[in-house]
Protein backbone atom coordinates (compact mmCIF):
# COMPACT_ATOMS: atom_id res chain seq x y z
CA UNK A 1 0.00 0.00 0.00
CA UNK A 2 1.38 3.19 -0.45
CA UNK A 3 1.57 6.23 1.71
CA UNK A 4 -0.94 8.63 2.06
CA UNK A 5 1.86 11.79 2.89
CA UNK A 6 4.17 13.05 0.89
CA UNK A 7 3.74 13.56 -3.48
CA UNK A 8 3.42 10.25 -4.20
CA UNK A 9 0.67 8.30 -6.42
CA UNK A 10 -0.10 5.15 -7.11
CA UNK A 11 0.87 5.37 -10.54
CA UNK A 12 4.57 3.45 -11.07
CA UNK A 13 6.80 5.23 -12.44
CA UNK A 14 10.14 2.26 -11.60
CA UNK A 15 9.84 -0.70 -10.75
CA UNK A 16 12.33 -3.21 -10.34
CA UNK A 17 11.63 -6.80 -9.82
CA UNK A 18 13.92 -9.90 -9.07
CA UNK A 19 17.47 -7.60 -10.09
CA UNK A 20 20.54 -9.41 -9.91
CA UNK A 21 23.73 -7.42 -9.81
CA UNK A 22 27.31 -9.06 -9.96
CA UNK A 23 30.68 -7.57 -9.56
CA UNK A 24 33.11 -10.12 -10.99
CA UNK A 25 32.64 -13.26 -8.58
CA UNK A 26 30.65 -10.89 -6.26
CA UNK A 27 27.21 -10.87 -6.25
CA UNK A 28 25.91 -7.52 -5.03
CA UNK A 29 21.97 -8.18 -5.58
CA UNK A 30 20.19 -11.35 -4.70
CA UNK A 31 16.26 -10.34 -6.49
CA UNK A 32 15.95 -7.02 -5.67
CA UNK A 33 12.42 -5.79 -5.76
CA UNK A 34 11.12 -2.66 -4.81
CA UNK A 35 8.17 0.27 -6.08
CA UNK A 36 8.71 3.25 -6.74
CA UNK A 37 5.47 5.73 -7.70
CA UNK A 38 5.20 8.78 -9.70
CA UNK A 39 6.07 11.88 -7.18
CA UNK A 40 7.31 9.55 -4.39
CA UNK A 41 10.40 10.49 -2.16
CA UNK A 42 12.17 7.41 -1.74
CA UNK A 43 14.57 6.54 1.14
CA UNK A 44 16.70 3.22 0.83
CA UNK A 45 18.73 2.41 3.80
CA UNK A 46 21.31 0.06 5.13
CA UNK A 47 24.61 -0.34 6.21
CA UNK A 48 27.96 -0.27 3.75
CA UNK A 49 27.98 -3.50 1.50
CA UNK A 50 24.20 -3.69 1.24
CA UNK A 51 23.98 -2.84 -1.90
CA UNK A 52 22.40 0.49 -1.87
CA UNK A 53 24.88 2.04 -4.36
CA UNK A 54 24.08 -1.16 -6.85
CA UNK A 55 21.03 -0.53 -6.83
CA UNK A 56 20.84 3.28 -7.75
CA UNK A 57 23.47 1.77 -10.41
CA UNK A 58 21.12 -0.44 -11.83
CA UNK A 59 18.08 1.73 -12.40
CA UNK A 60 20.98 4.31 -13.94
CA UNK A 61 22.41 1.43 -16.12
CA UNK A 62 25.79 1.88 -15.01
CA UNK A 63 25.91 -1.81 -13.43
CA UNK A 64 25.15 -4.63 -15.38
CA UNK A 65 22.07 -6.99 -14.02
CA UNK A 66 19.40 -9.83 -14.89
CA UNK A 67 15.74 -9.32 -13.75
CA UNK A 68 13.47 -6.72 -15.06
CA UNK A 69 13.46 -3.02 -14.98
CA UNK A 70 10.25 -1.08 -16.01
CA UNK A 71 10.04 2.48 -16.38
CA UNK A 72 7.09 3.91 -16.67
CA UNK A 73 4.96 0.36 -17.35
CA UNK A 74 7.76 -0.69 -19.84
CA UNK A 75 10.80 -3.51 -19.57
CA UNK A 76 13.91 -1.97 -20.03
CA UNK A 77 15.55 -4.10 -21.95
CA UNK A 78 19.04 -2.53 -23.29
CA UNK A 79 19.85 0.06 -20.76
CA UNK A 80 22.77 2.52 -20.60
CA UNK A 81 23.43 5.78 -18.59
CA UNK A 82 22.80 7.78 -21.99
CA UNK A 83 19.67 5.73 -23.00
CA UNK A 84 18.40 6.23 -19.10
CA UNK A 85 19.45 9.64 -19.10
CA UNK A 86 17.42 10.17 -21.94
CA UNK A 87 14.36 8.17 -20.52
CA UNK A 88 14.53 11.56 -17.68
CA UNK A 89 16.61 9.70 -15.37
CA UNK A 90 19.19 11.99 -13.57
CA UNK A 91 21.88 9.98 -11.05
CA UNK A 92 24.07 12.30 -8.86
CA UNK A 93 26.80 9.34 -7.59
CA UNK A 94 28.24 9.28 -4.18
CA UNK A 95 31.40 12.00 -4.28
CA UNK A 96 28.93 14.01 -6.87
CA UNK A 97 31.13 14.09 -10.02
CA UNK A 98 31.71 17.37 -11.01
CA UNK A 99 34.23 18.31 -13.95
CA UNK A 100 36.22 19.62 -11.67
CA UNK A 101 38.43 21.50 -13.78
CA UNK A 102 35.77 23.33 -15.73
CA UNK A 103 33.41 26.15 -14.14
CA UNK A 104 30.28 26.39 -12.40
CA UNK A 105 28.48 27.17 -15.46
CA UNK A 106 30.11 24.58 -17.72
CA UNK A 107 29.45 21.79 -15.07
CA UNK A 108 25.77 23.05 -15.87
CA UNK A 109 25.64 23.44 -19.35
CA UNK A 110 26.52 20.03 -19.10
CA UNK A 111 23.50 18.68 -17.62
CA UNK A 112 21.47 20.24 -20.41
CA UNK A 113 22.59 17.40 -23.02
CA UNK A 114 19.58 15.83 -23.24
CA UNK A 115 18.00 19.13 -23.51
CA UNK A 116 19.57 19.81 -26.58
CA UNK A 117 19.87 23.30 -25.17
CA UNK A 118 20.79 25.54 -22.27
CA UNK A 119 17.38 26.73 -20.69
CA UNK A 120 18.32 30.16 -19.33
CA UNK A 121 15.02 30.06 -17.13
CA UNK A 122 16.43 26.70 -15.91
CA UNK A 123 19.66 28.08 -15.00
CA UNK A 124 17.92 31.13 -12.89
CA UNK A 125 16.33 28.21 -11.44
CA UNK A 126 19.01 26.23 -10.31
CA UNK A 127 20.57 29.85 -9.39
CA UNK A 128 17.42 30.41 -6.95
CA UNK A 129 17.79 26.87 -5.05
CA UNK A 130 21.40 27.95 -4.80
CA UNK A 131 22.60 31.15 -4.96
CA UNK A 132 26.13 30.62 -3.82
CA UNK A 133 26.43 29.10 -7.13
CA UNK A 134 25.12 32.12 -8.78
CA UNK A 135 27.69 34.22 -6.90
CA UNK A 136 30.59 32.06 -8.61
CA UNK A 137 29.83 31.18 -12.26
CA UNK A 138 33.25 31.12 -13.51
CA UNK A 139 34.84 29.17 -10.37
CA UNK A 140 36.58 26.07 -11.64
CA UNK A 141 34.21 23.11 -9.59
CA UNK A 142 37.21 21.42 -8.04
CA UNK A 143 38.11 24.47 -5.59
CA UNK A 144 34.26 24.92 -4.65
CA UNK A 145 33.74 23.78 -1.15
CA UNK A 146 32.15 20.58 -0.58
CA UNK A 147 28.68 21.73 -0.03
CA UNK A 148 29.23 23.89 -2.49
CA UNK A 149 29.94 20.73 -5.24
CA UNK A 150 27.44 18.59 -4.14
CA UNK A 151 25.17 22.19 -4.47
CA UNK A 152 26.20 21.60 -7.80
CA UNK A 153 25.91 18.30 -8.95
CA UNK A 154 22.53 18.68 -8.13
CA UNK A 155 22.16 22.07 -9.84
CA UNK A 156 23.49 19.84 -12.65
CA UNK A 157 20.72 16.92 -12.59
CA UNK A 158 18.35 19.49 -12.69
CA UNK A 159 19.63 21.32 -15.66
CA UNK A 160 18.11 17.96 -17.10
CA UNK A 161 14.73 18.08 -16.29
CA UNK A 162 14.55 14.73 -14.18
CA UNK A 163 11.37 12.87 -13.84
CA UNK A 164 13.29 10.55 -11.34
CA UNK A 165 16.47 11.66 -9.48
CA UNK A 166 18.78 9.17 -7.87
CA UNK A 167 21.55 10.33 -5.08
CA UNK A 168 24.08 8.47 -3.49
CA UNK A 169 25.05 9.99 0.06
CA UNK A 170 24.34 13.90 -0.57
CA UNK A 171 25.01 14.49 3.13
CA UNK A 172 28.15 13.02 3.12
CA UNK A 173 31.07 14.78 4.92
CA UNK A 174 29.13 17.83 4.85
CA UNK A 175 28.17 20.43 7.46
CA UNK A 176 24.65 20.20 9.20
CA UNK A 177 23.85 23.32 8.13
CA UNK A 178 24.59 22.80 4.44
CA UNK A 179 22.91 19.33 5.12
CA UNK A 180 19.72 20.84 5.49
CA UNK A 181 20.17 23.10 2.62
CA UNK A 182 20.47 20.42 0.42
CA UNK A 183 17.35 18.25 1.59
CA UNK A 184 15.22 21.41 1.79
CA UNK A 185 15.85 21.74 -2.14
CA UNK A 186 14.94 17.98 -2.21
CA UNK A 187 11.61 18.57 -0.68
CA UNK A 188 11.03 21.61 -2.66
CA UNK A 189 11.98 19.58 -6.06
CA UNK A 190 9.36 16.70 -4.84
CA UNK A 191 6.80 18.88 -3.78
CA UNK A 192 7.00 19.99 -8.07
CA UNK A 193 6.73 17.13 -9.37
CA UNK A 194 10.21 14.98 -9.00
CA UNK A 195 10.59 11.93 -8.36
CA UNK A 196 13.08 11.03 -6.54
CA UNK A 197 15.21 8.14 -4.61
CA UNK A 198 17.88 8.75 -1.89
CA UNK A 199 20.35 6.41 -0.47
CA UNK A 200 21.42 8.20 2.98
CA UNK A 201 23.81 6.97 5.82
CA UNK A 202 21.20 9.44 7.82
CA UNK A 203 18.57 7.53 8.45
CA UNK A 204 16.85 9.99 10.60
CA UNK A 205 17.01 12.81 8.02
CA UNK A 206 16.45 9.92 4.97
CA UNK A 207 13.21 9.19 6.75
CA UNK A 208 12.17 12.66 7.65
CA UNK A 209 12.07 13.72 4.08
CA UNK A 210 10.64 10.94 2.40
CA UNK A 211 7.47 9.37 2.24
CA UNK A 212 8.24 5.61 1.00
CA UNK A 213 11.78 4.00 2.60
CA UNK A 214 13.18 0.44 1.75
CA UNK A 215 15.93 -1.84 4.30
CA UNK A 216 18.19 -3.46 2.17
CA UNK A 217 20.62 -6.42 3.94
CA UNK A 218 23.49 -8.04 2.07
CA UNK A 219 21.45 -7.18 -1.08
CA UNK A 220 18.29 -8.39 -0.13
CA UNK A 221 15.10 -6.12 0.53
CA UNK A 222 14.21 -6.81 3.76
CA UNK A 223 11.66 -4.11 4.84
CA UNK A 224 9.69 -1.41 2.57
CA UNK A 225 6.89 0.41 3.13
CA UNK A 226 5.97 3.95 4.73
CA UNK A 227 8.43 5.55 6.05
CA UNK A 228 7.12 7.10 8.91
CA UNK A 229 5.75 3.33 9.75
CA UNK A 230 9.69 2.00 9.18
CA UNK A 231 10.92 5.47 11.72
CA UNK A 232 8.39 3.56 13.93
CA UNK A 233 9.96 0.04 13.28
CA UNK A 234 11.74 -1.27 16.32
CA UNK A 235 14.80 -3.19 14.21
CA UNK A 236 15.08 0.19 12.33
CA UNK A 237 15.18 1.95 15.20
CA UNK A 238 17.90 0.30 16.83
CA UNK A 239 20.18 -0.24 13.85
CA UNK A 240 19.83 2.48 12.27
CA UNK A 241 18.37 5.24 14.23
CA UNK A 242 20.61 4.82 17.35
CA UNK A 243 17.24 4.59 19.91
Amino acid sequence: MRSSTGCGSDLSLLELRDVQARYGEITALHGVSLTVAEGDFVAILGANGAGKTTTLRAISGTVKTSGDILFDDHKLFRRSPEAMARKGVAHVPEGRGTFSTLSVLDNLRLGAWVQRGVSPRDLANVFEFFPRLYERPDQQAGTLSGGEQQMLALGRAMMAKPRLLLLDEPSLGLAPLVVREIFAALKQLNEGGTTIVVVEQNAALALAAANHAYVLETGRVVLGGDAADLKANESVRRSYLGY
